[in-house]
């Protein structure tokens, strides 16, 4: 990842991707999805406008991102989701983008 201080470690048998610790993105076994962590306004946002590549992240009971079908969805649109959930663990006002690309 070139997001800054962006670190990649194991998180159980997942893949994650990290920014001063807080995970923003984990990757299951098999590569056909990616957690991606946003914030509620975000992820239903995403949740709303890409029903066929995005589904709620369950995690502990809680809703608490998407999971997401790369494959099928555009790359400008992943690339957004990711960056929205780096830039909310990046920083303490946890900034926010109001949209997402066009699918």
């Amino acid at each position: 990842m070139a997001l800054p201080g962006t670190t990649e470690e194991p998180h159980h048998d997942f893949g994650s991707f990290r920014v001063g610790g807080k995970i923003y993105v984990t990757v299951p076994p098999g590569n056909e999805h990616i957690h991606v962590f946003l914030k509620e306004p975000d992820r239903e946002l995403a949740l709303a406008a890409y029903p066929e590549f995005t589904e709620k992240l369950m995690w502990g009971g809680k809703v608490v991102g998407v999971r997401l079908a790369p494959a099928k969805a555009k790359p400008a649109v992943v690339k957004a989701m990711v960056q929205q959930a780096y830039l909310a663990k990046s920083s303490k006002a946890g900034r926010r983008i109001t949209h997402f690309p066009n699918g």
